[in-house]
Parts: C-alpha cells; sequence; structure tokens
C-alpha cells in the first residue's frame, strides 16, 4: 500500500496515510464485532436460561446493539460535584484506548498483520498492563467508596492473575524460540502427528487451560466478577458513569474479552492455521480460521457466565497465587528441563 502512495505523496505522507488506513481496517471492524458479540453474548444467556433474549429491535434481535448504544449516546453524561472531573472523563478513555492498541501486533494470517515486530508478546504484556490505569483513576476520581473500593479490588485481581499470565507466556516463548506472534503461530504448525496446536501437547495444553482461566480473570468475566458484584458495590467502578463514558467502558470490556480470545487462538490453537494439517484446508483464507477460534473461545467465555457461580474474593486471590503462580512457575521449569535434554545439540 505504502508503494501505491509513494508515488504521488512521497515516503513520509505514503508511509503515514497507509499506516491511518490499516489502522481503520482493524479497528472499525472490530468497533462491528463488539456490537454484535455483545447481542451474542445475550443470546446465549438466554438459551441457557430457556429464555429468548434480544428478539425485537430488527431482525432476530440483531439491531439490539446498535439501539443501545443510540440510547446511551442521547443521555447526559453526568458528572459528579465532588468528581475530579478531568480523571473521570479520562478513565474511559484510556480503557477504551488499551483495549484497541493491542490489536496492532495480533496477526490474521501470513504477513497480514499491522506491526510484525520481533517482541509482539513483551508488546502485549506492556500494553494490557495499562488497562488498570484506567480503572484505578475511574474508581478515584468519582470520589465515592465503592467505586474506589471496587478499582482496589479490579487492581488486585488483575495484578494477580497478570504474573501467572506472564509464567505461562515465558513456557510459550521457551518452546516455540520467539516473541513474535506470527513465528509463534508458525511454530504449531503439525506440531504433534497432524495436528495445528497444541491439543495433544501434554507440556503445553494444561498451559493453554490456565490461560483460558487467567482470561477470564483479567477480563473480569464471571465466575471472577467480583469488582462489579452487584450485592456489594452496586456496579462497581462505573457507579458513577452515565451516557457514553458508561459505554466506552462496556465496549472496552466487550474488546478485551475478544483480544482474550484471539489471544487464546493464537498463542495456543494455531492462530490462523487450520485444526489439521491437512492441504484441502489451507484453501480456507487462514483469517476465517482465526475468526472461526475466536469465535468458539467466546462461547467459551459466556457458557461460563451462564452456568458458573461467582468466586468468593479470597477463593479468587487464593487461585491466583497459591495455584496458577506456583504452578506456572514449576512450569517453566519443566518445559526448559525438557527442551535442554531433547534440544541439547541445536547449537552445537
Amino acid at each position: 500500500m505504502i508503494s501505491w502512495f509513494e508515488s504521488s505523496l512521497g515516503y513520509d505522507w505514503a508511509f503515514f496515510l497507509a499506516t491511518i488506513i490499516d489502522i481503520l481496517v482493524i479497528a472499525l471492524p472490530l468497533m462491528l464485532a463488539v456490537a454484535m458479540i455483545i447481542y451474542a453474548d445475550r443470546k446465549i444467556w438466554a438459551a441457557m436460561a430457556l429464555r429468548r433474549g434480544p428478539n425485537v429491535v430488527g431482525p432476530f434481535g440483531l439491531l439490539q446493539s446498535f439501539a443501545d448504544g443510540l440510547k446511551v449516546f442521547l443521555q447526559e453524561t453526568i458528572v459528579p460535584a465532588a468528581a475530579n472531573r478531568t480523571l473521570f472523563l479520562l478513565a474511559p478513555i484510556i480503557t477504551f484506548t488499551v483495549a484497541l492498541i493491542v490489536w496492532a501486533v495480533v496477526p490474521f494470517g501470513v504477513g497480514v498483520v499491522l506491526a510484525d515486530i520481533n517482541v509482539g508478546l513483551l508488546y502485549v504484556l506492556a500494553a494490557s498492563s495499562l488497562g488498570v490505569y484506567g480503572i484505578i483513576l475511574s474508581g478515584w476520581a468519582s470520589n465515592s467508596k465503592y467505586p474506589f473500593y471496587s478499582a482496589l479490588r479490579a487492581a488486585a485481581q488483575m495484578v494477580s492473575y497478570e504474573v501467572a499470565i506472564g509464567f505461562i507466556l515465558i513456557s510459550v516463548v521457551l518452546w516455540t524460540g520467539s516473541f513474535n506472534l506470527s513465528a509463534i503461530v508458525m511454530a504449531q504448525k503439525s506440531h504433534v502427528w497432524f495436528f495445528n496446536g497444541y491439543i495433544l501437547n501434554p507440556l503445553m495444553f494444561p498451559m493453554a487451560v490456565m490461560f483460558f482461566i487467567s482470561s477470564l480473570a483479567e477480563t473480569q468475566r464471571a465466575p471472577f466478577d467480583l469488582t462489579e458484584a452487584e450485592s456489594e458495590l452496586v456496579a462497581g467502578y462505573q457507579t458513577e458513569y452515565s451516557s457514553m463514558s458508561f459505554a466506552l467502558f462496556w465496549l472496552g470490556e466487550y474488546a478485551n474479552v475478544l483480544l482474550m480470545c484471539a489471544l487464546n487462538a493464537t498463542l495456543f490453537w494455531g492462530g490462523w492455521l487450520p485444526p489439521v494439517d491437512w492441504a484441502p484446508l489451507y484453501y480456507v483464507p487462514g483469517i476465517i480460521w482465526l475468526f472461526a477460534k475466536i469465535l468458539f473461545f467466546f462461547f467459551l467465555f459466556s457458557w461460563v457466565k451462564a452456568t458458573v457461580p461467582r468466586y468468593r474474593y479470597d477463593q479468587l486471590m487464593r487461585l491466583g497465587w497459591k495455584v496458577f503462580l506456583p504452578v506456572s512457575l514449576f512450569w517453566v521449569f519443566l518445559v526448559s528441563g525438557y527442551l535442554m535434554l531433547t534440544r541439547v545439540g541445536v547449537s552445537s
């Protein structure tokens, strides 16, 4: 695309324009996807509770999310009198922006990635960890005890499970030998027998399960949605928010859920590769396989929310610090030891 614009605009402007177009090609469909997965989420919950779910606005209720978006857009943005106005309005913007910037390094196919950087996994960890600032600022700037207590809960929860996620990702990096997400996907091609991904790998499959559970906690989804436990904290750190500021938190949460689904698919389940290393399956575009895996993991997210009761906060923290942290740390030694035994002759 840069070469197409370069003849008329010069390299600098061509690079800038091509980058903006690439960003919009990712961001705009992502916004549409967020609206539709909110609808899908509600439909899945309804089906599991033997209800109909959204079925009035548009055919089969497909326009319900857009109607909800229009409703919050037309509402008044109310800022509490005692709140820090600047930080109060900045917090949802941070949450929403951080949810988008991580997608820059997610590969949708061979060479189909906005920024194919060698430290893509480190970028994901660094950018996603910034989301805690939006939540902390929202709770503190609201000048209300319930949002502040919820923000502290959220910060402790996210930090706790980011530690375990970090050790899980170390195992992935050791196994693949790269921080580049495209290289991590290609390392899973025909990994065991003719399967793409780690489904039959006894060392990596437990890490995939732990990463999925940690994804639920990192995005504050049930059964780890303690940050907005209705019986205790009203609506959590979002209690004082209304109109589009509340909608940005909502959109950011679902964009993060989609991101975690994409990372589950990319890191452990072959990314854009088909499930089986069989030549005819490669005629299907890789982006279709990736989207199918993202939708599968999103169904699992919704299934868990519809069926699993909420944890107590002490259970949540015990799982993170006393189970996932020591197990993931032990697994780093296990994976590195196995690789030392089996790849001893690679460097010599």
